[in-house]
Formats: structure tokens, C-alpha cells, sequence
């Protein structure tokens, strides 16, 4: 039983007597339709109509009969070495796995901390020189690096620098055959198309590539280098979105002239965030690497003093300890003088409430090491401060840091 609408019965039942005449008119229009099709077909093909290749003739060499000669062959060809492969090509062999090992447990077993990744940035005779991050390192008993063809070789740390999260190693060259390139990071915007290279999750998944863009330059990144609370400094790092996971710091994130451009540091991992990864800039990068592979640390200038923002101290001591002027709302106060220190022998004291520094005008901590730090061990620079309510200005020749502080 089908369905039907009562219309269509009774148009059924009309037609009965008709049916010849209506067969002998189909039948005429398919033949007229067929030689139309036979006559307009070839025409449409020369005129490059029809969607598809009509070739007449069994002989597809050229036939014979009605068939036309055949137009010009179209190579049709893809691509696939793209930028991104090619600076892949260049830079992958020159990042290498870094494995932090571990004595642990009561027989002192081995055993690996975790892996991360590096650089090698230069290559010197027998030997050659990897970049990483010095979280990557930290606490490790012994060090070995995993080279892009897999073979695993040790490597010692020269020096490390918690405050820039970057560390040098130093591995035997006989294995190494590709070093790369740093490149401008000052030059280095918004929008610009970048690589990262790593090894995400450990080196099951070595020399993994993601694509991004730079999402910002100039970020501030607050470091804790004493885990005390306090924020002791503001890195200053690139933003990508090229994912970025455990195992890619150290790391290269590469321009698409295939040079280095930042030494991937991190990522914001929180719940409600996605593709925010952080890489130090090379131009930051290369005076603190210079220092650990020459001197094993990096050399910056201190004052010798122990120091508080301004802002953390409360307005009675403000105003009753520190007696200073209602005008004054920023500066770093002195807790603690060394007297053997370059603040001490410049006549720095407690409470002193230093306000400017080499010509900079200093707002809290992080300022002022900012401003000291762009300066050089040796170098002489005025101090301007209160105390008592007065404002006083000394010369202080800046010495060198060997340990954490100022």
C-alpha cells in the first residue's frame, strides 16, 4: 500500500484512451534530442565548455575522424618545502635535549629529574656550548644532552644565572655539526611568524615543532629567585602563542630567517589561559650567557646594601622613623649597610631613602636594580637619597656581585 493524493487517480483513469499518441511523441523527441547532443557535444569541447576532457577516437595519440587535436599539457605541481620547513631543516639539529640526573634514595641511585631543552649556540675546537634555562638544571648531580639523532652525551654546567632563568653548558664537539644563529630580537613585532623547537613532555617527543606568532615584546614577568615572597625581579620576556609545554624550556623560538630570536623560558598555565608562552630575547640573553661561559657567573654591579620599596613600609614609619617630606610617595628604603660595601664607603647609612640613581629616578626595588644592572662593575655613579628629611646626593663606585643581593 502506497500513498497518493486523489488527483492524481483520477488524471490516471482520463488518459487511458491517449496513450499511443503520447509513446510516438516521446519517441520523436529522444531521437531529435540525441542528434542534438550528437552535433553539439565536439562544438562545447573545442569551446573549452564542458567540465572534462572529451576525447573522440579509440587512438589517444591523435585518432583519426572527427576528433580535434589536443591543446598544450598543464603540469600541475605542489609545493611542499615551505619557509617553515626550510628553518627547520636549518635549526632542529641545533637543539638538543637536556637530561637533569639525580643521586637519590639510600643507595644513592640514579635516577632523571626531569628533560628540557637547549641550544647550541657555538662551537670552539673539540668543544661546544648550550644554552638552556638554569630551572632545567637546577639540583642536578649530573647532566647529559640528547642530540637530534638520539645519541646521548654528558655535558658540564659552566655557570648559571637564577635571576634571567638561563644556564651554559659545555659538551664535547666531536658529535656536533650544527650551531645556530642568534638573530635581532630588538627588531622583533607584534604579528611576526615565529618557530619553537623542543622537546615537550620529555624526549619521546624530541625535536617537536609548533608553528605561532610573537604576541608581544616587552613583557614583565615578576621572579622570586629566594622563594622568600617577595618579588626580587621583573624579567623582561617575548609572548608567543606557538605552544610551549613542559620540556620546551630552553629551547629555540626562531625567526623565519631561521635565526634564533628568544631562549624559551615558560608558559602561564592556568585554567582560563591558552597560548600565552614566554621566551627570553636574545639580545637579553647574550651578556649573561657571555658571563657564565667566561667567569661562571654573571657579573653585575652591587651597592652592598639590604633595601625595602618605599611603598611596603607603613605611613606611621614613614613619616615618624624616616621623617620625610610629604612630597616624597616612591623610593627604595636602606635597612642594612655594609660599611665595607660601595654604599658604605659613599657614606650610605640605615634609613636612608634613596630616590634617584645614576641619573634615574627609582621607584621601588625592582627599579632600582634595573637601573644599577644597566650599569657595569667599576663604574661611578651619583646616589641621590634623604635622610633626616634632607635631601643629600653621593658618588658611589659600584663593585661586583658575587652572591644575591645589591
Amino acid at each position: 500500500m502506497g500513498y497518493y493524493d486523489e488527483g492524481s487517480e483520477r488524471y490516471n483513469r482520463k488518459q487511458k484512451g491517449n496513450r499511443g499518441g503520447y509513446f510516438l511523441a516521446g519517441l520523436t523527441g529522444a531521437v531529435l534530442g540525441g542528434l542534438l547532443i550528437v552535433f553539439a557535444l565536439p562544438a562545447m569541447a573545442n569551446l573549452n565548455l564542458l567540465p572534462y576532457d572529451m576525447r573522440i577516437g579509440n587512438n589517444p595519440d591523435g585518432g583519426t575522424g572527427t576528433e580535434q587535436p589536443a591543446g598544450p599539457a598543464r603540469n600541475v605541481s605542489v609545493e611542499v618545502n615551505t619557509a617553515v620547513t626550510d628553518v627547520v631543516d636549518r635549526v632542529s639539529d641545533a637543539v638538543v635535549g637536556v637530561v637533569n640526573i639525580q643521586q637519590a634514595g639510600f643507595w644513592n641511585e640514579r635516577g632523571e629529574a626531569g628533560t628540557g631543552s637547549g641550544v647550541i649556540y657555538k662551537k670552539d675546537g673539540n668543544t661546544a656550548f648550550v644554552v638552556t634555562n638554569h630551572h632545567v638544571i637546577e639540583g642536578a648531580t649530573q647532566i647529559e644532552i640528547s642530540l637530534s639523532n638520539g645519541k646521548r652525551i654528558p655535558a658540564e654546567v659552566l655557570g648559571s644565572d637564577v635571576l634571567t632563568d638561563l644556564a651554559v653548558l659545555q659538551v664535547a664537539g666531536e658529535n656536533i655539526e650544527r650551531i645556530a644563529e642568534f638573530g635581532d630580537s630588538d627588531t622583533v613585532r607584534p604579528g611576526e611568524p615565529v618557530v619553537a623547537i623542543g622537546n615537550p613532555l620529555g624526549l619521546q617527543f624530541s625535536g617537536s615543532v609548533t608553528q605561532g606568532i610573537i604576541s608581544g615584546t616587552e613583557r614583565a614577568i615578576p621572579v622570586d629567585s629566594n622563594g622568600d615572597g617577595q618579588v626580587d625581579w621583573n624579567a623582561e620576556v617575548m609572548q608567543t602563542d606557538a605552544a610551549i609545554n613542559p620540556g620546551n624550556s630552553g629551547g629555540a623560538l626562531i625567526n623565519i630567517e631561521g635565526q634564533v630570536i628568544g631562549i624559551n623560558s615558560m608558559k602561564i598555565a592556568q585554567s582560563a589561559v591558552e597560548g600565552i608562552g614566554l621566551s627570553i630575547p636574545t639580545n637579553l640573553a647574550r651578556p649573561i650567557i657571555e658571563d657564565l661561559e667566561t667567569f661562571g657567573e654573571v657579573r653585575r654591579p652591587f651597592l652592598g646594601v639590604s633595601m625595602r620599596s618605599f611603598g611596603e613600609v607603613s605611613s606611621y614609619h614613614q613619616q615618624q622613623t624616616l621623617k620625610l617630606p610629604e612630597e616624597v610617595t616612591q623610593g627604595v628604603v636602606v635597612l642594612d649597610v655594609t660599611q665595607t660595601s660601595p654604599a658604605g664607603e659613599a657614606g650610605i647609612q640605615q634609613y636612608d631613602v634613596i630616590v634617584e640613581l645614576g641619573g634615574d629616578e627609582v621607584t621601588d626595588v625592582i627599579d632600582l636594580r634595573k637601573v644599577l644592572y644597566n650599569h657595569r662593575p667599576g663604574d661611578t655613579i651619583s646616589a641621590v637619597f634623604y635622610r633626616g628629611g634632607e635631601r643629600q646626593t653621593v658618588e658611589v663606585k659600584l663593585g661586583t656581585q658575587r652572591s644575591q643581593g645589591s
